[in-house]
């Protein structure tokens, strides 16, 4: 690079601090484009909290209970889970 004298050196920083992305995009596309995000992450933490509810029900099916009694929550399961495996 050669060395430039100021005005040219602050003319070319000036046309850097333009370059970019170009224009910003208008409302209605990004938007969409935040509808379109978080209804995939919606659909993601949906089918995360189907596959963890699926593998609890597996769970409750193998643990030694009474028929009697109630579906065990979410982390009774796993506390008795856990009980059963180090007794």
């Amino acid at each position: 690079r050669t060395a430039l004298a100021p005005r040219e050196a602050s003319a070319r920083r000036k046309g850097k601090a333009r370059r970019g992305r170009g224009k910003a995009r208008n409302e209605g596309l990004l938007s969409k484009q935040k509808r379109s995000r978080r209804m995939k992450a919606n659909d993601r933490e949906r089918n995360r909290m189907h596959h963890l509810n699926s593998a609890l029900d597996a769970l409750r099916s193998v643990l030694p209970t009474f028929p009697d009694d109630a579906k065990l929550t979410k982390i009774e399961t796993l506390r008795f889970a856990h009980n059963y495996i180090w007794a």
